[in-house]
């Protein structure tokens, strides 16, 4: 007989003992997979039964995550977790008495006054510079504690005040600050900025050397509040407290300027969490900025830069 026709009669074979042998086992297998379905309806049945004896669960609030209208917390990767960082009890909002107002006691100045206050102070802010170069000669204290309370005028979200600005005077505390910050800085030089970042401060001269820190009279250390603690250790929340803070920092600036200190504004990255278990400072506060306060020294330079003209900075419309 020919290969091909020995084929074809065993595909023929197989194609009619097929479907009789899938019927076999259909009918075989049916009894078992209807069993099973029902099992499952009655086990979903009663699981539904016992939901509902159930107390019905309270209404779903909002965590520390899910809280609206707050700024998110700077993270790096030396965060160090705490306990009173875990989302915890939240004062309720609208549970403080409402504020009575009372008249505003506004000073109105004749036009060419305020043409010339407004241009004496332009011109006073104007020769602000970021100084890295201090001298160590006291501070009257009174000063420091002035231009803070001026800081402290910035306004807030809902008036919640988020910042705490931590005076630094004892030199070995400022030393220890200085060993974190170098430590640090320099692996941003080294390694976490980039080439661009680096090649962009060649010009400015900056490097992880922070001789500053050890040399100016005061540091201050401002912290913004991501939440406020109120009596009962209750969590308040703080609107827009980045915001909040950088503007009270802006203030502090104007302070000092006027007051005829300098300082640089530094922002230490992946310092915060080491300062602030430094300083003793709780869970809920981050460091925003660092500024080292006091007089120009003697030799101080700084870089001979201009800034943009108002039409570059300002549109009317």
């Amino acid at each position: 007989m020919p290969a091909w026709l020995a084929d074809c009669l065993f595909l023929s074979v197989v194609f009619r003992v097929l479907p009789s042998v899938s019927m076999a086992l259909l009918s075989t297998l049916t009894p078992l997979f209807v069993a099973v379905l029902c099992v499952i309806l009655v086990f979903l049945f009663k699981s539904s039964q016992k939901k509902e004896n159930k107390a019905v669960k309270p209404e779903w609030k909002p965590t520390a995550e899910t809280r609206p209208w707050v700024d998110e917390d700077l993270q790096d990767d030396t965060e160090i977790r705490h306990k009173d960082e875990e989302d915890g009890d939240w004062v309720e909002s609208g549970g403080e008495e409402e504020l009575a107002h009372v008249p505003y006691p506004a000073s109105r100045y004749p036009v060419e006054v305020m043409v010339q206050r407004s241009q004496d102070f332009y011109s006073l802010m104007n020769q602000r510079r970021s100084v890295r170069f201090l001298s160590p000669e006291p501070v009257p204290r009174q000063v420091i504690d002035n231009v803070i309370r001026t800081a402290g005028t910035a306004p807030s979200g809902a008036h919640t005040e988020p910042w705490t600005f931590v005076v630094v005077s004892d030199p070995e505390v400022k030393h220890q600050i200085r060993l974190v910050v170098e430590e640090e800085e320099e692996v941003n030089y080294r390694q976490r900025m980039g080439d661009k970042w680096v090649s962009d401060l060649q010009r400015l001269r900056t490097n992880w050397v922070k001789q500053y820190l050890d040399v100016a009279p005061y540091l201050v250390l401002i912290f913004k509040q991501t939440y406020g603690v109120v009596a009962g250790g209750q969590k308040k929340t703080h609107y827009y407290n980045e915001i909040s803070v950088s503007i009270s920092c802006g203030l502090l600036l104007a302070a000092l300027q006027n007051a005829g200190l300098v300082t640089v504004t530094t922002t230490p990255l992946n310092c915060g969490p080491q300062l602030r278990l430094l300083l003793g400072r709780p869970a809920n506060e981050k460091l925003l900025m660092l500024l080292p306060v006091g007089y120009p020294a003697p030799d101080a330079t700084v870089p001979d830069l201009t800034r943009k003209p108002l039409d570059d900075i300002m549109v009317h419309l």
